[in-house]
């Protein structure tokens, strides 16, 4: 595949301790990144900002012995407290301008798309990559509005040239047909973090992705 210059990490991992399914979130994260995973966001939706902090700490203290940017999905506090990389945002979440105003040092602001209509405001101007949310159904996603397929990603390609990461079902059989369709990058969350060997399954997806 061909790597986006303005995003250079197509194995992108979502992460939260329930995804890990019992397994230690930071065992899982550490395998998942020396299997090859790029950037690693932190998803943590029902915990308090107080946990959130002290999960997103500890996370970074391997990503930064590894040298792997830390996304923290939707909480500013958490994501500027712990000086992450970025942030990745919803459309119902703290908006991007909002972001960039709160927070003029983020370095990586992502923005999911969920309708093509978003395509055309000044948020996803803002943004720093588009995640398509989802391209198919997942379990681990159920808020999702549009379930966007490989058409889906075809067509945001053609009005965006913005980094494009796919979330949704992402596994071995089906990422080579999604970078096919326009994706820069890979998001994927059960295909490692429910894996029985996060970094084989790491490792795998990863060559994949690089024969695409």
């Amino acid at each position: 595949m061909q790597i986006h210059p303005g995003f250079p990490y197509p194995l992108y991992l979502v992460i939260s301790e329930a995804d890990c399914q019992g397994k230690d979130i930071l065992y899982v994260a550490e395998q998942a990144i020396l299997g090859g995973v790029d950037i690693i966001q932190l998803r943590e939706k029902h915990a308090s900002t107080s946990e959130f902090i002290e999960k997103a700490l500890r996370l970074k203290e391997i990503t930064e012995k590894h040298q792997i940017p830390l996304i923290i999905n939707d909480n500013l506090k958490v994501a500027i407290e712990v000086n992450a990389f970025g942030i990745h945002v919803g459309n119902s979440d703290t908006p991007p301008t909002v972001i960039r105003d709160k927070w003029p040092d983020c370095s990586c602001l992502g923005y999911s798309i969920e309708y093509l209509e978003q395509l055309d405001n000044p948020e996803t101007a803002t943004a720093d990559y588009l995640g398509i949310s989802p391209v198919f159904v997942t379990d681990t996603k159920t808020d999702t509005v549009t379930e966007w397929g490989l058409a889906g990603i075809q067509q945001i390609r053609m009005h965006s040239d913005k980094p494009l990461i796919a979330i949704g079902h992402m596994n071995l059989q089906n990422i080579a047909s999604v970078l096919q369709a326009g994706a820069d990058a890979i998001a994927v969350v059960s295909a490692i973090c429910a894996a029985a060997d996060p970094q084989q399954a790491a490792y795998e997806l990863k060559n994949k992705i690089l024969i695409a």
